[in-house]
């Protein structure tokens, strides 16, 4: 069997539309940007704050009832209803420590028939907490690689590539996919079956 990691926010969910429309925006009225504006991920630049506004702003989301409630994507949903059990499924999420407990009950709540593995790198670790890795290459190097690596961020598709894994860059507005959700889902069997 082989085996997909996938990528959680942005991924699995639309954690940062959900974030920008539900929480950014109302509290900052006079932001004109679209979500399709966000052209870099942090969008601080952008948005025209400190990246620390931001982390907090995104944070304070994560950890918010609707953050904690956000819909699964349903394209996700649908292809792993097709084809899942085919495969083994492994989530793995970049983001703070303190954070994860809801990103993990998110994950068994809507995905949990397909996947049986949770991992986690934390983005801004605490002094105190130990790094065992330093970014999500390290992680999928420790795991003993994958098959497939799904995410939206080009640097942990290269960071995948790098150590032999086939990976695909989920679309998203700060990213350069070129494909179409359902594009990348249509070639993920191709990818992991070749």
């Amino acid at each position: 069997m082989r085996t997909i990691v996938w990528d959680i926010d942005d991924v699995l969910n639309d954690l940062m539309r959900a974030w920008f429309w539900e929480a950014w925006k109302p509290a900052h009225p006079q932001c004109s940007a679209a979500f399709e504006d966000l052209r870099e991920n942090p969008p601080h630049r952008i948005l025209g704050v400190e990246r620390s506004e931001y982390l907090a702003s995104l944070d304070d989301f994560r950890m918010s009832e609707r953050g904690r409630d956000l819909t699964a994507n349903p394209a996700v949903l649908g292809w792993l209803a097709k084809y899942g059990r085919q495969h083994r499924h492994v989530a793995l999420t970049a983001r703070p420590l303190n954070t994860t407990p809801y990103a993990s009950e998110w994950l068994f709540r809507h995905f949990g028939t397909y996947f049986r593995c949770f991992g986690v790198v934390p983005s801004r670790p605490e002094p105190a907490t130990p790094v065992y890795d330093n970014h999500k290459g390290d992680f999928l190097n420790w795991m003993g690689g994958a098959d497939l690596f799904v995410d939206d961020s080009e640097e942990n598709v290269a960071l995948a590539e790098s150590l032999g894994i086939r990976a695909m860059l989920y679309p998203q507005p700060w990213n350069r996919s070129r494909v179409s959700v359902p594009e990348l889902l249509n070639s993920l069997m191709e990818q992991v079956d070749d």
